[in-house]
């Protein structure tokens, strides 16, 4: 393998921005496609239930709809991917389908494969890529969900407060919800709202509540739907509950913050050590440009690389996991 040309560079990127473009673009359009299809068959059951007032001529409750792709999301069902890329969607507010993140990840796949196959020459380095480039759209969603399932968790105590000052004021529990959907910031007010509204179209509440809890795997807010069944169960003062479980909460948040003030240098550490080979080697490949590029021109270079990338991420990873203290 020798060194990429400028030739080499400007072919492997506009064969990266032609794949990559059209991949967005097709999962786009079928984003599209999608959509339209949903109204299509909102507004054939609309119509459906205005000509038979008496009696419905079709199920009220709508199979689930078709997933787009049908092969890939097939393929993903088989090796049981597309269960969590459901759950990772739901957490993360997103209106992709399974089938969109396929193609995303094929297409991400594609485009570093065919990139550093133009630039570099190397099957082994390529299939690596393609790799990493697959698990870019299952990172960026399970980024969001994780920034999501955060955002939920901070905001949680106040809605729990403003459920027990509805509780107090003499509303009942779904009620209560309701205020909370109308009056907390999002994403409390969107899952708030579709517990509401589940329950309100026929969906027995204790499902709604253990939907919700399904929806959001956080340990505050399955404590809170524990509270509320059982309160329904027994009875007794659910607002004191209530303010306990919120007052549990933001003790929580305090010794969460202190623990990452004290993990602070550990996790620098990480970051050091994960950044300091990448630095000094590209310093070096700057200074001197022949003596780094034995690493990409000879296989035992190619096998170096891939133990030493192996090592610094089994390393950071390691760190993460030590300095990473659940409360």
């Amino acid at each position: 393998m020798v060194t990429p040309s400028r030739e080499a560079l400007s072919a492997a990127i506009a064969a990266f921005l032609a794949v990559a473009l059209g991949t967005i673009s097709i999962a786009l359009l079928w984003q599209w496609v999608r959509e339209r299809r949903r109204g299509a068959l909102v507004r054939r059951q609309l119509a459906t239930v205005q000509d038979a007032a008496a009696a419905v001529g079709g199920p009220l409750l709508r199979d689930k709809r078709p997933e787009s792709l049908e092969p890939l999301v097939a393929l993903a069902r088989r090796f049981g991917w597309a269960a969590t890329i459901e759950g990772m969607l739901v957490q993360a507010g997103m209106t992709w389908d399974v089938g969109a993140v396929m193609v995303l990840a094929l297409g991400s796949a594609l485009a570093l494969l065919i990139f550093t196959l133009l630039l570099f020459g190397s099957p082994v380095v390529s299939v690596a890529a393609a790799v990493v480039g697959g698990l870019v759209p299952w990172l960026y969603v399970r980024d969001r969900a994780r920034r999501r399932l955060n955002d939920f968790e901070e905001k949680l105590p106040e809605a729990l407060d403003l459920l027990a000052r509805a509780i107090r004021a003499g509303h009942p529990i779904v009620a209560g919800i309701k205020i909370v959907a109308d009056e907390a910031p999002q994403p409390i007010a969107g899952e708030f709202q579709r517990t509401f509204e589940e329950q309100r179209f026929g969906l027995p509440f204790d499902d709604s509540m253990i939907a919700l809890a399904g929806r959001m795997p956080l340990v505050d807010l399955q404590m809170l739907v524990t509270a509320i069944l059982v309160q329904r169960e027994v009875g007794g003062n659910l607002a004191e509950v209530l303010d306990t479980l919120g007052e549990v909460i933001r003790q929580r948040f305090v010794v969460r913050r202190q623990l990452r003030t004290y993990t602070a240098q550990g996790r620098l550490s990480g970051y050091i050590l994960a950044a300091l080979p990448i630095v000094v080697g590209g310093m070096i490949f700057v200074i001197n440009r022949e003596y780094m590029t034995v690493l990409f021109e000879q296989p035992l270079g190619h096998m170096l690389l891939g133990i030493s990338v192996a090592l610094q991420l089994m390393g950071f990873l390691w760190i993460r996991r030590i300095v990473d203290i659940e409360i």
